[in-house]
């Protein structure tokens, strides 16, 4: 199955009971979770089956589940049923999606990968999207990982070169950008050492 129809792939992949990448939320998204202007509005990219979205809605933030599978989608509205909280699901396909004018107090993409062409569309628009003084927090794996093997897509067209992310998020400070091995465990998605880049941008 290729990622050529992204909601295809996506949607069978989230159709079973167990959580492809498990319940909990991303480590670096959980240690940065401060770093969004408290109680905002936050639109999450890719979001998958909720588990950062949910995390994020524990915290006390308002928050947009954005994705292109319904599978995924109803699994964060269960996810958020759980644990109590309101998630809002966004169906729609990034390459597609037009943002809003300042409209978001944060942008999150954990592991959202797309193509280069929709990559670039997201980054132009973030310091269009996002209000004063609002961040964009990413972690993405980098061409590295195609060594690793423990998760993301096995194609280097969809991963993110930190060199040319850097270039594409000028309209942003950069308050954090780092290039980092660590250890993912993310139920049976994300399992071993990986190579990931590390982002939080804000828009002054």
């Amino acid at each position: 199955m290729s990622h050529d129809d992204p909601r295809t792939f996506w949607d069978e992949r989230f159709n079973q009971t167990e959580y492809y990448y498990g319940k909990l939320p991303n480590d670096f998204l959980k240690a940065q979770a401060k770093v969004f202007p408290r109680g905002g509005q936050l639109l999450s990219l890719g979001e998958g089956e909720g588990r950062n979205a949910v995390f994020m809605a524990q915290q006390g933030y308002e928050v947009t589940a954005l994705d292109s599978a319904p599978a995924g989608l109803d699994k964060t509205q269960q996810l958020a049923k759980e644990k109590q909280v309101t998630v809002t699901p966004l169906l729609a396909h990034l390459k597609y999606y037009e943002f809003e004018p300042q409209a978001w107090d944060g942008v999150i993409n954990i592991f959202c990968h797309v193509p280069a062409a929709v990559r670039r569309k997201i980054h132009q628009n973030l310091a269009f999207t996002l209000k004063q003084g609002g961040i964009f927090l990413m972690e993405a794996y980098t061409p590295e990982q195609l060594e690793y093997g423990t998760g993301g897509p096995k194609n280097i067209d969809l991963l993110y070169d930190p060199d040319t992310i850097r270039q594409e998020l000028q309209g942003l400070e950069l308050l954090h950008f780092e290039k980092v091995e660590r250890n993912i465990v993310e139920g049976i998605g994300h399992d071993g050492p990986s190579s990931v880049l590390q982002v939080i941008a804000r828009k002054n």
